[in-house]
């Protein structure tokens, strides 16, 4: 009578393992990258390009193979990147300049040269392969017209502080229960991005709500 259930536990803890199988893989090419970071002499330019807040575990699709190239490819480089990082029509350009650099080339001519010494670039199909991943769980930009809450007050703190690093997220890609940890986890970026760069807050700058952000997107969100 409740070997249905025995087996929806049974076949919910196979997926469990198995998605966490891969996470593992994942979470050693990152700490062996950050290893190699600390015996380079670029290791500390490497670490500033991306925040260290988006881990193997919050990867969309972790079993799949785009999944598999993130990790294999661009942690040699800098921190995991999150494929919402950035909107569908902005991936394909920097995932080409990535690549360049990959191989050895680009702006920096010499040094970068030597910076990617070891560093393996993907062949034209794992190429594809990786920037069909990143478009498919990148970034969707709201639509302005179904919120004219922009335009006033309420939707200040929102445009201001997400616009900064990417396009105006929808607020239905994630549920209200969802979006507060998002949201703490863009305050760590920004945090990070400042004392990065030493930037430090200015008295006559719009100061940003956080209430005020997780109010638009939470009352808008998927569900809602």
């Amino acid at each position: 009578m409740h070997f249905p259930r025995v087996w929806a536990l049974a076949a919910m803890l196979v997926a469990l393992a198995a998605i966490a199988a891969p996470i593992a893989e994942y979470d050693r090419a990152v700490e062996e990258a950050r290893r190699r970071w600390v015996d380079s002499p670029h290791g500390p330019l490497l670490e500033r390009i991306l925040p260290p807040t988006f881990e193997p575990a919050q990867l969309p699709e972790p079993r799949s193979r785009g999944a598999e190239l993130v990790v294999q490819y661009c942690v040699q480089c800098h921190n995991l990147p999150n494929p919402a990082m950035h909107n569908p029509e902005k991936w394909p350009g920097i995932v080409e300049r990535m690549v360049i650099r990959m191989r050895g080339n680009g702006n920096l001519g010499e040094l970068m040269t030597e910076m990617m010494a070891g560093v393996r670039a993907p062949t034209d199909g794992e190429e594809k392969l990786l920037l069909a991943y990143l478009r498919r769980h990148s970034q969707r930009a709201i639509d302005p017209r179904r919120y004219p809450e922009l335009e006033r007050p309420s939707g200040q703190s929102f445009r201001l502080a997400c616009g900064q690093c990417h396009v105006l997220p929808d607020p239905r890609r994630h549920t209200a229960a969802e979006w507060p940890a998002v949201v703490a986890r863009m305050e760590q970026n920004m945090a990070w991005m400042n004392r990065v760069v030493g930037n430090q807050p200015g008295p006559r700058e719009p100061q940003l709500r956080v209430d005020e952000i997780l109010w638009f997107l939470q009352k808008y969100a998927r569900g809602s």
